[in-house]
């Protein structure tokens, strides 16, 4: 177990050595280390080291100068400079809750940036300012479309958090393919197989190989194939790289730009780096907020009193999961599979920095 103040302290020793400023870097590991809190392994210090080599190959700016390109009075284009994204998307999001504060909602399309953490982290922003937060991104392009053996669309995760008055709030952070990529690299690091429905070789064919990617296979969409709502996975992971790409002028489809170094960027790029899209809705826009707030209470108590199926526990609210977790691991501290310290252990070598 690692406590969690000392792996902030350690990724954003790191960032600072990328050439990040002191800000950036702190805003980097925090985004970074909400993935570890939350029991989201995929995506926290896991990634480090795949940042450190996008640097290294000269595909993130360490000192973006992220700005707005296009407004309204609610909307904005925002370049992100080729940063991080764990800086890029937290600005934006600031943007758009500036934006709702004046008119109502704000709403925010990011290009030029890269892999942006846990959607999780951006849309929770919202929170603290009495609002409902939405944040979405394209990525690296490893899903297959219904009926297709080409990688056409990311993971494309969608996250929503919602305030509520005494009970926690609602936060739901989903990915829009059967399971996040970072679930294969966990399943590849414990030796383990994957479950039926997640993955297909070239060929389309049903796999349990957590390497087949590299092998030219394909994660499939939510759904996980077309009897089982797969068409839908596919339309949801559809509908977030238009709205983070298309709209904002980032790279979209299978010219996503990968997160791995090792892979090259396709040619004829039809837009600047990956994309996002950030949105903040002020409650109080629709309905006084704490009147919202006490039925989004009674929606939640409602939920956890519905009746369960024998066996299963109890009925959950989106968020709670990585809310117990994150309770547990302020405490005891982070888990570390053995891979990933040894990625940290090679980037402290690296920096000359202590883990």
């Amino acid at each position: 177990m690692y406590p969690y103040r000392q792996l902030l302290d350690f990724t954003q020793e790191v960032f600072l050595h990328m050439g990040c400023p002191a800000d950036d870097a702190r805003l980097a590991a925090e985004v970074l280390l909400s993935a570890d809190l939350r029991g989201v392994d995929s995506h926290g210090v896991a990634r480090l080291s795949g940042y450190v080599r996008l640097w290294e190959a000269g595909r993130i700016n360490a000192k973006p100068n992220i700005r707005i390109v296009h407004e309204t009075p609610s909307t904005a284009t925002v370049d992100g400079d080729a940063g991080l994204g764990l800086v890029v998307a937290p600005r934006a999001m600031e943007i758009a809750k500036q934006k709702a504060e004046q008119a109502g909602t704000g709403w925010v399309s990011v290009k030029n940036s890269n892999h942006f953490g846990i959607a999780g982290y951006h849309a929770m922003m919202a929170l603290e300012s009495d609002m409902i937060g939405i944040a979405m991104t394209n990525a690296s392009p490893l899903v297959a479309p219904t009926f297709s053996t080409d990688r056409m669309l990311g993971t494309n995760p969608i996250a929503v958090a919602v305030p509520a008055d005494r009970q926690p709030p609602f936060v739901a952070d989903l990915a829009t393919a059967a399971a996040a990529n970072g679930k294969l690299e966990i399943l590849q690091r414990k030796e383990k197989r994957a479950p039926l429905g997640w993955i297909q070789t070239k060929d389309g064919q049903d796999s349990t190989n957590p390497d087949e990617l590299k092998d030219g296979g394909a994660l499939l969409p939510l759904g996980s194939d077309r009897d089982h709502g797969s068409h839908k996975g596919y339309a949801l992971a559809s509908v977030v790289d238009i709205l983070s790409a298309v709209l904002s002028g980032a790279n979209y489809g299978p010219w996503v730009p990968p997160f791995v170094a090792f892979l090259p960027v396709a040619d004829n790029l039809p837009g600047e780096g990956i994309g996002h899209f950030l949105g903040a809705l002020r409650v109080d826009a629709f309905r006084p907020a704490d009147e919202f707030k006490q039925h989004m209470d009674n929606w939640i108590e409602t939920f956890r009193s519905a009746n369960v199926v024998p066996g299963q526990g109890a009925v959950l609210i989106p968020g709670d999961p990585e809310r117990v977790t994150e309770e547990i691991r302020m405490i005891q501290g982070i888990p570390l599979l053995t891979p990933v310290e040894r990625d940290l252990e090679t980037l402290a070598q690296r920096f000359g920095i202590q883990l």
